[in-house]
């Protein structure tokens, strides 16, 4: 049974908007969360529309010890993350500015943005940002995340291309994070997820982009060995080559009964004939859908079917084939338990490898660095996530406990290899369980630790803000 919210919290006369349970926009927003993992029933939804409006009930909660989630686009699977059971949910979907300057080639975003937004608006100018891919993501908790994207290796991570960030702090203070106030908190703020303030609107770097060359191939699943060996190949070419991209997705098809290589790539200069593809163009296709595009329209294509139970998990690993044919020989046995529990058509399996180029932490470190620890590689690296997606609550319950056996499996291989594991956690691949925030490195979680003192010294966004990857303890 739900918590009764402190009698505070409704007479203190809250600015934003507050969606109570049984109303018709309170059933609108939970049932709008992307995983039905997320779609958890808070007291209250808060929707503020401006920073001013947060402050102020951020301090009522905080007064009433009031345990609290921060949604921005609701796209988060972790249960928790943006989304709370016996609590209140602030939805910043209601701040969904963008402004883009021409003088300075920035655009204003505020949190509660999805990307096929930003990329609308931005498309009117022939700009983009260095942003999701589905544009059902939400900005706030992609950029927090740190962001991987098309453009990553042309510009860095998504966090890396934030100029600026209006934070609310946990005391109602607004304050700017930029690189000469707050400095501290800006890089923090890249890659530490919800652990400082809520964050209301981001001011980040354009690009020139107008059209895209971009799309999928769909191979059989015999072409997987020289698949994992093309795209170590292809890691570290494109450095030479950063207005290309692709990702490699593995996964079992329910239609076709069977494993299938996809691939998914990416121009971002629009040309059709890059000669870094050439060999990929000759690979045999059960089907193929590559044309000249937008960056938004193409926001609408890679997606992935939402109102499902959902389980993730991620590492990161070297450029290496033998590691991703052995995540596909794991991925066979998977598919194999999760069809011994429930019947063919109820799930869909894939284990996904995105390039890593060292080039990735160059663009970073230019850009002033985010607290990720990325630049600790020693070679081009993959960055991987195993998906499994189901219909009911009870197979998620048994295909969760699959994928982290796997994920586990596929970590020791790569540990056997020399250099082959990498410290390192991209949190919007991450499971709860597994260490995010430890992974940045010593260094990194002091940083982050004494920033949160700084900014939070009462630890509200340890203790009343739940979800998340919360801030380990610094040892004496």
């Amino acid at each position: 049974m739900a918590l009764t919210p402190p009698p505070a919290l409704d007479d203190a006369g809250l600015l934003s908007q507050v969606l109570c349970p049984a109303e018709v926009a309170y059933e609108e927003r939970v049932a709008s969360y992307w995983s039905n993992t997320a779609k958890k029933r808070p007291t209250r939804i808060l929707r503020p529309a401006s920073a001013e409006e947060l402050s102020r009930d951020l301090v009522t909660l905080v007064n009433a010890r009031q345990l609290f989630a921060v949604r921005s686009g609701g796209h988060s699977m972790p249960e928790g993350a943006s989304n709370i059971e016996d609590g209140v949910t602030i939805d910043l979907g209601l701040i969904d500015q963008i402004v883009f300057d021409k003088e300075s080639e920035t655009v204003q975003v505020g949190s509660g943005c999805l990307w096929n937004q930003v990329y609308g608006e931005l498309q009117k100018h022939n700009r983009a940002v260095v942003g999701g891919r589905a544009g059902s993501v939400g900005v706030g908790g992609f950029l927090l995340g740190g962001g991987n994207a098309w453009l990553t290796a042309q510009r860095g991570w998504a966090c890396d291309n934030i100029v600026a960030a209006e934070v609310v702090l946990a005391d109602g203070k607004i304050v700017s994070a930029n690189r000469s106030d707050h400095a501290d908190l800006l890089q923090v703020l890249k890659g530490g997820g919800n652990n400082f303030g809520i964050v209301t609107r981001f001011t980040l770097t354009t690009v020139p982009l107008d059209q895209v060359w971009a799309g999928i191939l769909v191979t059989p699943k015999d072409t997987i060995p020289k698949i994992c060996r093309m795209t170590m190949d292809f890691v570290t070419k494109i450095k030479q080559n950063t207005e290309n991209n692709l990702i490699i997705v593995i996964g079992y098809q329910p239609d076709l009964k069977d494993v299938t290589a996809i691939v998914l790539v990416v121009n971002t200069a629009g040309v059709t004939d890059d000669p870094i593809f050439d060999e990929w163009k000759e690979l045999p296709r059960i089907t193929e859908m590559i044309k000249t595009t937008s960056l938004y329209d193409l926001s609408f294509e890679a997606t992935l079917p939402k109102d499902h139970y959902t389980s993730w998990f991620t590492l990161t690993f070297k450029s290496d084939p033998r590691i991703m044919l052995k995540a596909s020989e794991l991925h066979d046995e998977l598919v194999a338990s999760l069809k011994s529990f429930m019947p063919d058509g109820d799930f869909m399996s894939q284990c996904t490898f995105q390039p890593l180029p060292m080039i990735i932490a160059q663009q970073s470190l230019r850009a002033g660095g985010n607290i990720m620890g990325v630049e600790d590689n020693k070679s081009d690296g993959i960055l991987f996530q195993v998906i499994v997606i189901m219909k009911t609550e009870e197979q998620h319950a048994f295909a969760y406990a699959q994928a982290k056996g796997y994920v586990e499996s596929l970590k020791e291989f790569a540990q056997s290899i020399e250099g082959g594991l990498f410290r390192w956690l991209y949190m919007n691949y991450a499971d709860k369980s597994q260490d995010v925030l430890t992974s940045y490195g010593p260094e990194n979680v002091k940083k982050m630790r004494e920033a949160a003192n700084h900014y939070d010294p009462d630890g509200v966004f340890q203790k009343l803000c739940p979800g998340g990857w919360k801030l380990p303890e610094l040892d004496d």
